[in-house]
């Protein structure tokens, strides 16, 4: 049986989560006794199957406890980031139809603020106090332990930010049977990289987000403990590694860029030989990136792409990954097939639309326009990506779609410049992006946060001189801009649009 409960009666003082800046330690009974409890209240609360709990949680215990009530209650689960704006955050409670919200303390006059918008909208935080809010711990702590009586599963509907726009709510059917069936990704986990029971999972990242959320609770699922990190620090990483003897942990490319550039000392001070499987996904990592990793952790990297609309899956591992460097694998869910604009499938090396067929369904909450708009004649569905496949079905991402530059009728991809530049030993994290030019309607301009080492005087010449000698003269960027930081998501996600934006409005 896949669940919390089934550990929690097998083995109840088995940490279910381990808090790691503070060593508090969750086992399985008490994060199952929480859970009766809260979805006992959720059904004081009036909510029934097929409501939806909003939650903007930071990285705590919490995020299991209600979680796994919202579950059993047969709720839609929406987890909203700490990062937004009032604004933002108020739109995803409205689109998403909460009947009730909770928030970390630290937010709680976010809280507040997003309930006095909706009367009659139940808010609480997760303790007493905090902003003249209920305190939901203390409510919880009152009800029964035992389980409801009309338990049914639930799931998340959580939003993707996409790319230009609003957030999208992704809503997939609710499932239907008893607790405990085997999921799709516990399926994954257990598969490709041998989850289970004697698991300890190293959470890196914030678990609001999609990915971060669905592993930690596969791995309790499947009765594995999970060291859990309120924020990442590369060295950090590395103890806990050691401490802990971390079996898996999910990562993205951010990460491995972090860890790379601690000194040499620091990066081989730690043990890290309980490694079985480092899972990354998120973004595409630059392949010189990812072939330090493996030269560093060894063969243990195993990559994924999907999306939080998951309506397919594409997977490989080291081996496959050296044999092939820069796919993201072949499909493990669903089929992938390459288009052109015109909707012909294109054959391999062939670069065109990413669509999976044969995936799970989903649609995108109160956008039917959206929804339309991700799935073509065939039923296919994508996640708005290019690509090619190899001959053997192998996958490449060139980029997304929105964000190939024209320039002077020439289609340009972004991310093969960004690998090549990332590879520069004075180059900490970069974006490339299309500016609006008069002549060639777009030109190449690289946005690059430096390390702190630099010689910033002359850097941009020499880059340019590498990115002439790597790529030729067309996709070498026109020219080269500098930021202290680059804004990207917590995950690692780069939020491009922010830049196409303001270098569109200041060219």
């Amino acid at each position: 049986m896949f669940h919390p409960r089934f550990h929690a009666a097998t083995t109840p003082d088995r940490p279910a989560c381990i808090t790691a800046e503070t060593g508090e330690v969750m086992t399985y009974a008490a994060l199952e006794e929480a859970a009766n409890r809260g979805a006992h209240l959720l059904r004081q609360l009036g909510l029934q199957r097929g409501d939806v709990l909003a939650v903007m949680l930071e990285n705590e215990p919490a995020v299991f406890t209600i979680a796994w009530a919202a579950e059993r209650t047969g709720l839609y689960l929406t987890s909203i980031s700490t990062r937004l704006s009032l604004a933002d955050a108020d739109y995803i409670v409205g689109d998403c139809g909460a009947k009730a919200l909770v928030v970390s303390d630290c937010l709680a006059a976010m809280g507040r603020a997003i309930a006095a918008d909706r009367p009659g909208l139940p808010c609480f935080a997760v303790s007493e106090g905090y902003e003249g809010l209920p305190g939901w711990e203390g409510l919880n702590a009152a009800c029964p332990a035992t389980p409801i009586a009309d338990e049914s599963p639930g799931t998340d509907m959580l939003y993707s930010s996409g790319t230009t726009g609003r957030p999208k709510g992704v809503r997939p059917p609710l499932p239907t049977g008893a607790l405990g069936m085997e999921t799709p990704l516990v399926r994954m986990g257990r598969s490709l990289y041998g989850l289970g029971a004697n698991s300890v999972y190293l959470s890196t990242s914030p678990l609001y987000h999609a990915a971060p959320l669905r592993w930690a609770m596969a791995v309790q699922r499947l009765g594995g403990t999970i060291v859990m990190m309120r924020k990442f620090d590369a060295e950090t990483a590395l103890g806990l590694i050691e401490r802990h003897r971390i079996t898996h942990g999910t990562w993205v490319p951010t990460h491995f860029v972090r860890l790379l550039r601690l000194p040499e000392e620091v990066r081989h001070r730690f043990d890290i030989s309980s490694l079985c499987a480092a899972i990354h996904a998120g973004a595409p990592c630059p392949v010189g990136v990812k072939q330090q990793m493996i030269d560093w952790w060894g063969p243990v990297l195993h990559e994924y792409y999907s999306g939080t609309e998951t309506c397919g899956i594409t997977a490989l591992d080291s081996r496959e990954w050296l044999e092939r460097p820069g796919s993201v694998g072949k499909a493990i869910i669903g089929t992938v097939h390459v288009t052109d604009d015109e909707g012909r499938v294109l054959p391999p090396g062939k670069t065109g639309a990413i669509w999976f067929a044969d995936g799970p369904t989903f649609e995108y909450h109160n956008d039917p326009a959206k929804t339309a708009a991700a799935h073509n004649d065939r039923g296919w569905a994508t996640l708005g990506d290019i690509g090619y496949l190899d001959a053997d079905g192998y996958l490449y991402l060139t980029d997304r779609k929105n964000f190939m530059i024209i320039s002077g009728g020439v289609n340009i991809y972004p991310q093969e410049i960004e690998n090549l530049l990332a590879t520069h030993p004075d180059v900490a994290d970069v974006a490339v992006i299309g500016a609006p030019d008069d002549e060639m309607g777009q030109v190449v301009v690289a946005v690059v946060q430096a390390t702190d080492d630099a010689d910033r005087t002359r850097l941009a010449e020499d880059l340019r001189a590498f990115a002439r000698q790597g790529l030729g003269s067309l996709k070498c960027p026109k020219r080269f801009e500098f930021r202290d930081a680059l804004p990207r998501e917590p995950t690692g996600k780069l939020l491009k649009g922010k830049l196409i934006a303001e270098l569109g409005s200041a060219g």
